[in-house]
């Protein structure tokens, strides 16, 4: 359950937009491994209250993180960028102002990431690849550098062209996940990308007058990226196909609030295994772990004595996300630490 579903069940529609907006913002950090911190939750509850303005939201998280003088693993910057930017997703869903222009977009990023990302709301100068878990570590092949803004001016000029008005709701859902993947492919940021799309997706569907369900994003942000991978990534000797099947189920969710079964495991491929193989499961035969700690878990099922740079490498995250994630890994009894920390190995303790 969320900290904010008593709002959403009291129906009140001040607080409820506002409970909605923070579920959705929240979620969306879950795409980069990302958690909030308590301090941002009763924040949140006092803004969703009425009690302080989205303004002071953000005045009080700068405080905060200012007045911070030690940070524990698992307080470290980057629960200020979840915090942070949750507060600013809110303000952005709430907010009534919209263009539907690539520097609009950008200027998502820019609001997003300003003071975080050196290079927020500026277009990547260099070429990136991505090891993605759900490919096998396999990468999307991204837009070029010095593709990215002709890219987009020609992809929102082509979408410009289609009129929806003409169009059933099937193959109007069907454009507009073509149009969203085709933005996230470009990937023209050096990071923040799928929340700037996600966030930018939304705005759009609102243009349309769609009401987008806040907890699609809330329970399923990880499914969303995943999905757009999926959309984006061709293999053909290995017969992987790039299919927007799986972000169509996602978008059918979202708008038309239909019930199509969402599971990431679905959407896993690998080279040793068809894109339809089951994921492995978690203790008790229940897949109640991140694909991340899966990924760790396997890595290191595999090689007990890998680092964790080495481990940060094969997942596509930072170490300090990998140190977060085995820190709460360890915790809930799925791996643990034998022999000391020097010379000791790391055992799994769950079903693979």
């Amino acid at each position: 359950m969320s900290e904010f579903d008593e709002y959403i069940r009291q129906g009140e529609p001040g607080r409820k937009e506002k409970a909605a907006a923070w579920q959705t913002a929240i979620g969306l950090q879950d795409v980069d491994g990302l958690k909030p911190s308590a301090y941002l939750i009763d924040t949140a509850r006092k803004h969703i209250e009425g009690d302080i303005t989205i303004d002071d939201v953000k005045q009080m998280l700068d405080s905060y993180y200012k007045s911070k003088t030690a940070r524990t693993e698992l307080e470290d910057e980057r629960t200020e960028e979840a915090d942070k930017v949750s507060a600013r997703i809110e303000e952005l869903l709430t907010e009534k102002s919209y263009s539907f222009t690539p520097e609009y977009l950008a200027r998502l990023h820019r609001h997003l990431f300003q003071g975080i990302f050196k290079f927020a709301g500026r277009y990547r100068d260099y070429d990136i690849t991505k090891r993605e878990w759900v490919l096998g570590g396999a990468t999307v092949l991204y837009a070029s550098a010095s593709m990215i803004s002709e890219t987009l001016n020609y992809d929102f000029s082509q979408e410009r062209q289609v009129n929806y008005a003409l169009l059933n709701t099937d193959k109007a859902i069907q454009h507009i996940v073509k149009f969203i993947s085709g933005i996230w492919q470009i990937h023209p940021f050096g990071e923040g990308n799928t929340r700037t799309t996600a966030v930018f997706a939304m705005k759009y569907l609102q243009s349309f007058g769609f009401e987008v369900k806040n907890d699609m994003f809330k329970d399923h942000s990880w499914y969303f990226r995943n999905a757009l991978v999926r959309a984006n990534y061709n293999n053909y000797p290995q017969g992987i196909q790039a299919t927007d099947e799986y972000l169509i189920l996602f978008f059918r969710n979202l708008i038309l609030d239909e019930k199509n079964e969402l599971r990431n495991r679905n959407l896993l491929v690998a080279s040793s295994q068809s894109a339809k193989s089951p994921a492995p499961k978690c203790q008790n035969g229940t897949l109640n772990c991140t694909l991340e700690e899966l990924a760790i878990a396997k890595l290191l099922n595999e090689n007990g004595k890998a680092k964790q740079v080495d481990i940060a490498s094969h997942i596509g995250k930072s170490i300090r996300t990998v140190k977060r994630i085995m820190s709460a890994m360890s915790e809930k009894g799925m791996i643990s630490r034998e022999n000391g920390k020097r010379n000791g190995i790391w055992v799994v303790r769950m079903d693979l």
